[in-house]
């Protein structure tokens, strides 16, 4: 009888299974299989090709929805999943997953890497074999992001770097755990699983959710985000604000943020600040609170983003949508 773990591959994209050609590198599937063969010892791995393969700069909600639809009939199938993604939308898609897969009673580990698997001192090799090594830990019930040796919830965790390997952090919450061929895990972290025995369950995610991002720098940004919000279709915003969630004073910029949110739109204000946290510390921010803005605590702009995703695809108002910050450590 075959003791092995079934692993179940979700091939994307990304720079991770590229070739060459006249255009700059493009998405291959030669990785296929060949990637994970040193691994085979104790793993069987079940490969899906996506159709296409994307560079992550394209993904859709659709993808995110067809990614979903397939993890939620297979996961239940296999003992651990592995997404192989592209780096640039990487913790975008890290977050949907960790926010909607609810129930999760075993890893989700998703990799890339910064250059393709075939070329000369590629990272490929050491993040494969980080995210092998993380679908053995005991304990690991969640959705996470495995990236130059170290593996990294998905709540919280951003892309850093486009110019060396260590292309991934979570300024909040740190690293989950740390793996090298020669010592194994260290320093690991892992929280505890907040599995209630109720099975998975997949949130909704509509394909036809609106939502922006708007970012205040000193000088004109704050009439740019006024104009808008007056104008926008969206269902959702992020505001990226300032320090501790503050922003300009300014009426004109208060009044359409006031009225976006009596139109039934949800504005989700973080703080720029890569550790920072949007909450009601300065009386600078508080026209802001009353105009009815949620402040997103140490929600960082890809948290954010799947957050008003799923809250506009299930219909979320204010006060849920608190909760779910409250219920993910963020507020």
């Amino acid at each position: 009888m075959n003791s092995n773990k079934r692993i179940f591959v979700l091939y994307t994209g990304g720079t991770i299974g590229m070739c060459r050609s006249e255009e700059g590198l493009c998405p291959d599937t030669a990785l296929v299989g060949k990637a994970l063969q040193p691994f085979s010892d104790g793993l069987d791995f079940d490969w899906h090709v996506c159709e296409p393969l994307i560079d992550s700069s394209a993904v859709s909600l659709e993808n995110w929805q067809n990614w979903l639809s397939v993890l939620a009939e297979k996961i239940p199938e296999y003992d651990g999943v592995i997404v192989l993604h592209g780096t640039d939308t990487l913790a975008y898609t890290a977050n949907i997953l960790a926010l909607a897969l609810q129930g999760l009673d075993k890893p989700v580990v998703l990799t890339g890497s910064q250059w393709p698997f075939d070329e000369p001192d590629s990272d490929a090799p050491l993040n494969l074999a980080t995210a092998v090594a993380a679908l053995n830990l005991a304990g690991l019930r969640e959705v996470v992001i495995a990236f130059n040796g170290k593996i990294y919830p998905a709540v919280g965790s951003c892309k850093v770097s486009t110019e060396d390997a260590a292309g991934f952090d979570n300024p909040h919450f740190g690293a989950s755990g740390c793996w090298s061929a020669e010592q194994g895990w260290t320093a690991l972290n892992i929280r505890p699983s907040e599995k209630t025995g109720g099975g998975l369950q997949v949130l909704p995610l509509d394909a036809r959710a609106k939502v922006v991002c708007y970012t205040l720098v000193p000088g004109f940004s704050a009439q740019a985000v006024s104009d808008g919000l007056k104008t926008t279709d969206a269902d959702a915003a992020v505001l990226q604000s300032y320090g501790h969630g503050n922003a300009p004073a300014d009426e004109k910029f208060i009044q359409a943020v006031r009225r976006f949110t009596a139109n039934g739109g949800l504005l989700l204000n973080i703080s720029q600040v890569k550790k920072g946290c949007a909450a009601a510390v300065y009386a600078q921010g508080s026209a802001l609170r009353q105009a009815g803005v949620v402040n997103g605590g140490k929600a960082n702009l890809e948290t954010a983003a799947a957050l008003l995703t799923l809250a506009v695809s299930g219909k979320w108002n204010t006060v849920k949508l608190y909760e779910k910050l409250v219920n993910l450590g963020l507020a």
